[in-house]
């Protein structure tokens, strides 16, 4: 399998090599995937086979074939697993931060997946999915946590449990709620961000808020205010790539601690020095986004049960939380 895309260099582009240019527009492609693109002749500019050095210039168009590698087997490893409920359908997990939630490219090993497939003796959904450029195994994975967001997870072991919570996260009958500490202070003390979400077109490994993109909605009410950061609590309407993230930084409130999305500097004006030292102090005690998926509620596929489960913060995330109220 294969993915093709046509890009036409923008005018005002300086000059830059043809990897670099490719691997920041092009979806989930590394460097590596992109130069071994054009050593195979699967990168055409103007429809001729190029160089890797090759600089590029507005108006020119590339044409790109990235393959897309079938992920190996998934090696079950014992890693302990915070389970809070499980039955012969279906478990929830307290995902840690740091843990990537299934294997793909570069992520084979040590992800979620990796655990639950030791913990319940392969015994889950059974679903690959395409991601990126991998064709990549994702059983039991309903849906999913960015690498450094911590909290609650519904893993599917069959593959008509995994079909019926889907359909409850499509119909938005599940909830969830996530609790974050972010820049700022907030206009009012709730609210709702509606903001279509797509690829960054500089950065396709970054997500943006863009008109072409897809409908995203996230509530938000705030639950404690700072010197300047706030504690808010977050509800999912849908349930985009990075959505909490973007959309707060989109608004100005970054979440505390975000490396990607503008968390690790600093956000909210008038801070004098002291503050600012502050600041610096608060950063060394977490290198993560403070971020974590608190409460997951919904229906269980089999038994029709409301099942509501709450998760307590992570150290890193309380100690941000006790310094900064000091």
């Amino acid at each position: 399998m294969s993915r093709e895309f046509e890009i036409i260099v923008p005018p005002g582009k300086g000059r830059e090599r043809l990897d670099v240019f490719l691997t920041h527009h092009v979806q989930n492609a590394t460097r590596s995937k992109v130069q071994q693109a054009i050593q195979e002749g699967l990168v055409l500019l103007d429809g001729k086979v190029t160089r890797a050095s090759h600089k590029v210039s507005p108006g020119e168009v590339i044409r790109v074939t990235i393959l897309k590698p079938e992920a190996p087997e998934v090696v079950p490893e014992d890693i302990p697993l915070d389970i809070l409920y499980q039955d012969e359908a279906l478990l929830v997990v307290n995902k840690p931060a740091g843990m990537v939630t299934h294997p793909a490219y570069g992520n084979y090993r040590g992800t979620l997946v990796n655990a639950l497939s030791f913990h319940c003796k392969n015994q889950l959904s059974g679903v690959k999915q395409s991601l990126g450029d991998s064709i990549v195994a994702r059983p039991g994975i309903v849906h999913r946590l960015d690498k450094d967001t911590s909290g609650l997870m519904v893993i599917a072991k069959d593959d008509s449990t995994h079909a019926k919570l889907a359909k409850q996260f499509s119909g938005r009958t599940i909830v969830r709620e996530y609790w974050a500490l972010v820049w700022g202070r907030f206009d009012k003390p709730r609210g709702v961000i509606e903001a279509a979400l797509g690829r960054n077109k500089s950065d396709r490994k970054k997500i943006a808020v863009t008109a072409g993109g897809k409908h995203a909605v996230t509530e938000y009410e705030v639950l404690k205010v700072f010197e300047f950061l706030s504690l808010v609590r977050l509800k999912l309407l849908t349930g985009r790539t990075h959505q909490i993230r973007v959309h707060l930084h989109h608004i100005g409130h970054p979440v505390f601690g975000d490396p990607t999305y503008g968390g690790r500097r600093i956000a909210w004006g008038g801070l004098d020095r002291r503050k600012k030292e502050r600041v610096h102090d608060l950063l060394k005690l977490i290198s993560r986004q403070t971020l974590h998926a608190k409460t997951i509620g919904f229906v269980h596929p089999t038994t029709n049960q409301h099942l509501h489960f709450e998760s307590e913060l992570p150290d890193d995330f309380r100690a941000v939380l006790t310094a900064v109220q000091k």
